[in-house]
């Protein structure tokens, strides 16, 4: 490695570039410089050289906790290969024993994975946890089942009947079709053959098994089993001939009162359910296409794909779990999400007032809007405009109180169900809604 390469002065420009094109190349020395150093040091780490990592250490103790693209440290490389020497020179100067790396995996994980006992208790000793997959993501493994003890509902794909299958969905990792399964149409989502080995995407597919297995409900789409053990990946649910709500409301328009209100407490009530502590499921991405009708008579709704749903376990209701980020269909956003923010199980309440809009309205919430512009205008505080007036001001209060901007002031689920029974209490079948205010 060259000495130079954390020298400022060296490959500047000589003329015409001013003081912020040499801060410039400055700043691009050191990143350079930094870089260099992270490859020493993990590059010693895997060699075992514990002298050598002591050296960089003494130099630079951030370099304790350098990573690499995929968020791997000295530490991870370390327990991996059961380097004990250099795993306590490490932690000596004072390495986080519980990083995650890309793929959540702590040291410990990697060093139960690779079976290097001594480690497993070098780590443990100074507050090692288990976290992730275990097993190095150097070496290719097979994909694990998604638990343990798989019962009865693991599906031996030759089961599975595709000779009159259609499609009925696709997506970036796989597509939906319909097929039979002992003599009875199912859906199977099955993961395309050229990502059955992208660790991310099998680890989504586990994350969705391991949420359905445990999910009972009427308002619920029912998980009948999965293929986990062979490729292509699948996982079977029931089939549920009416479609989704979105292309229902795309054929029928605005809902009667009394219609909305049916639909509203069956999303409510599987949503109810799914929020239920302390183990909690976020949906995070309620929208019509994931709800869907039971049948064509569309007398029964059900919610589902689990695919974004988080698992979250807390000690009390008033918990803000600490997730940030754009997960799920704009339109439907809450603004909290939106912005990167922190947020809680409201962010469903939220979408469940865009989809009680809706019904309605008969129109998506900010139609003439591009779904992200849409997301964004919602974040500034705007909200959609409702059309009828003074009927029902009932749905229309419900609906204003679940989009409110305050988390705290949405409504739970249970309260929901609360207030659409007394609603459905005051709505006779054939009360029809009236778009426009006469």
């Amino acid at each position: 490695m060259s000495g130079k390469e954390g020298d400022p002065a060296s490959g500047g420009e000589e003329s015409g570039s001013g003081a912020s094109s040499q801060a410039s190349t400055a700043n691009k020395q050191k990143e350079k410089a930094r870089v260099s150093r992270t490859s020493l040091i993990l590059w010693h780490t895997h060699q075992n050289d514990a002298a050598a990592v002591r050296k960089l250490l003494e130099e630079d103790p951030s370099l304790v906790n350098a990573h690499d693209y995929d968020k791997r440290t000295p530490l991870h490389v370390a327990s991996l290969h059961g380097w004990i020497d250099v795993a306590k020179c490490l932690l000596e100067f004072g390495a986080n024993v519980n990083a995650q790396d890309r793929w959540k995996n702590t040291p410990l994980a990697d060093a139960e994975g690779a079976k290097r006992h001594s480690m497993i208790e070098l780590l443990k000793s100074y507050g090692g946890l288990s976290f992730g997959q275990n097993g190095s993501h150097f070496e290719p493994k097979p994909v694990p089942p998604p638990l343990p003890n798989k019962c009865d509902w693991e599906i031996d794909p030759s089961e599975l009947d595709f000779s009159t299958s259609t499609v009925i969905g696709k997506g970036s990792f796989g597509e939906i079709l319909i097929a039979y399964w002992r003599g009875t149409p199912v859906a199977v989502k099955r993961i395309l053959p050229s990502l059955s080995d992208d660790r991310l995407v099998t680890q989504d597919f586990r994350h969705e098994v391991n949420l359905l297995v445990k999910l009972r409900h009427p308002n619920i789409v029912q998980f009948l089993g999965a293929v986990t053990e062979r490729k292509p990946l699948m996982l079977v649910t029931e089939y549920l001939r009416g479609g989704d709500l979105h292309q229902y409301l795309k054929e029928k328009g605005s809902l009667s009162p009394a219609t909305a209100v049916n639909f509203a407490l069956d999303i409510a009530r599987g949503m109810a359910y799914l929020h239920n502590e302390p183990n909690v499921i976020i949906h995070r991405d309620l929208k019509p296409r994931n709800v869907l009708l039971v049948n064509s008579n569309a007398d029964h709704l059900k919610v589902g794909d689990f695919g974004l749903s988080k698992l979250i376990r807390v000690q009390n209701s008033h918990d803000v779990y600490k997730m940030t980020g754009e997960t799920g269909s704009y339109r439907y956003m809450a603004p909290e999400v939106f912005k990167h923010r922190r947020y809680d199980k409201k962010v469903d309440v939220f979408s469940f007032a865009m989809i009680l809009y809706e019904m309605l309205e008969g129109d998506p919430p900010l139609s003439n809007y591009e779904p992200y512009e849409a997301a964004k205008y919602i974040s500034d505080g705007h909200r959609p405009t409702f059309r009828a007036k003074g009927y029902l001001p009932e749905l229309k209060e419900l609906t204003e109180q679940c989009w409110s901007a305050d988390m705290s002031q949405r409504p739970s689920f249970i309260d929901i169900l609360k207030k659409l029974e007394k609603i459905k209490e005051t709505v006779s079948p054939d009360h029809h809604w009236h778009i426009f205010p006469q």
